[in-house]
């Protein structure tokens, strides 16, 4: 009831930009993070960007005594790169990998060998029982030009159903993460308005840091400078967003960014700024139950707007497989007429000019790479425009039933 004691819970949430061999100062780094966390004595820690196991057990080893209980999510090639440490005993895990996550032919920006994912932690907390989800979104790059707009948006659609079909037995719903979505993005707006969920940033009574909450920031030394230059103050991209199902209520007293060089030290603790809130839970003297988080006519409209952007990207990876299908085709068509060539040659038809071995053999094994590269590609974007079709397919049934309602 309205009498009992609240729960007062702290969180800490930081993309630590830990990529083994490229981060600068990485091992440094790493090591004052879990300093800091050692004595700030948070109650719970959402990273991410974690993509060395090494790493994670050093953390883990070292942060034993203050947070006994955590978990690191494996996925794809070198790991999701999301891991949790709590005070508080987990009960229960699950992962959900993205099914969209970039190219794999892109491999200076590496998104798809990361194996992008929602790692989900159960916990109970002095008998409430959280659902605890920790993620990281497929990076934008260019904004004037993000060739990975639909890849997000699936992401940002396929995380707000994991949250709406986990929750259900949960009390109180916790997510954190670097979305890379800026706030009035639709994306953004898709999983808030879809999950119910509330931004920590814009609820809390008192906030320190950053101008705006932002959390890639040009004063850090670690972001790339041209990338921020339409935004001289910096984006917010990490967040911590949260919301109660059942007969709680939560409120963010303070939320508070870090602004830079970690406490005596001359380094950030990453080319992202931490996001730490704390949040206060009470018990209510009615079940509140599950709610969307943007009222139903406004809910339409930015399903609509995510709908068209899906479709967008579904047209263009049909014309991508169309292309490299063609090209296929026409790689296999060159193999059979050398193949015909040869077959002429040797039943003596060509007998009075000499057959050009290395050109030939050169020529074929062009052809061969041509054939091998473009099926590989064929099938990746039809699977791709399968899974663009599928969430496509399943917002237009989520706007027909937001516009059918009374």
């Amino acid at each position: 009831m309205e009498g009992e004691p609240t729960l007062r819970l702290r969180i800490f949430n930081l993309n630590c930009w830990a990529i083994r061999y490229l981060s600068k100062r990485r091992q440094q780094r790493v090591r004052l993070i879990g300093d800091t966390l050692r004595q700030e004595g948070f109650d719970l820690v959402l990273l991410q960007e974690v993509w060395s196991e090494q790493d994670y057990s050093e953390l883990k080893a070292k942060l034993a005594g203050s947070y006994p209980f955590s978990h690191y999510f494996r996925s794809g090639v070198i790991g999701s790169g999301l891991c949790v440490f709590s005070r508080f005993p987990i009960l229960d895990t699950l992962l959900y990998q993205y099914s969209l996550n970039g190219y794999p032919y892109m491999l200076q920006h590496g998104d798809w060998f990361c194996g992008k994912s929602v790692g989900l932690v159960v916990m109970k907390i002095s008998g409430i029982i959280f659902n605890v989800y920790v993620t990281h979104l497929h990076a934008e790059y260019c904004r004037d030009k993000d060739a990975y707009l639909p890849h997000r948006l699936v992401q940002a659609w396929e995380l707000a159903q994991f949250i709406r079909h986990t929750s259900k037995a949960a009390d109180v719903v916790l997510l954190g993460g670097d979305l890379n979505m800026h706030p009035e993005d639709v994306g953004i707006r898709l999983l808030r308005g879809w999950t119910g969920l509330q931004d920590a940033f814009a609820e809390a009574m008192r906030f320190e840091g950053c101008k705006n909450g932002c959390t890639l920031v040009p004063d850090n030394c670690f972001t790339d400078k041209s990338e921020l230059l339409p935004f001289p103050l910096g984006i917010r991209i990490d967040y911590i967003l949260y919301k109660a199902i059942s007969s709680f209520t939560v409120k963010c007293e303070e939320l508070k960014t870090t602004t830079g060089r970690a406490p005596g030290t001359d380094i950030p603790f990453s080319d992202h700024e931490a996001v730490m809130a704390t949040l206060h839970i009470q018990r209510q003297g009615q079940p509140a139950g599950a709610t969307l988080g943007t009222p139903e006519p406004a809910l339409a409209d930015v399903v609509a707007e995510a709908r068209a952007e899906v479709g967008a990207g579904l047209r263009a990876a049909r014309r991508q497989r169309y292309s490299s299908g063609r090209m296929a085709v026409l790689a296999l068509l060159l193999l059979l007429l050398q193949a015909a060539a040869a077959l002429a040659t040797l039943a003596g038809l060509g007998a009075e000019q000499p057959f050009p071995k290395l050109s030939f053999c050169l020529l074929a094994f062009l052809a061969l790479g041509v054939l091998v590269l473009a099926t590989g590609l064929h099938l990746f974007r039809t699977m791709e425009v399968k899974m663009l079709h599928g969430t496509e397919d399943q917002m237009w049934m989520v706007l027909r039933a937001l516009q059918e309602r009374p």
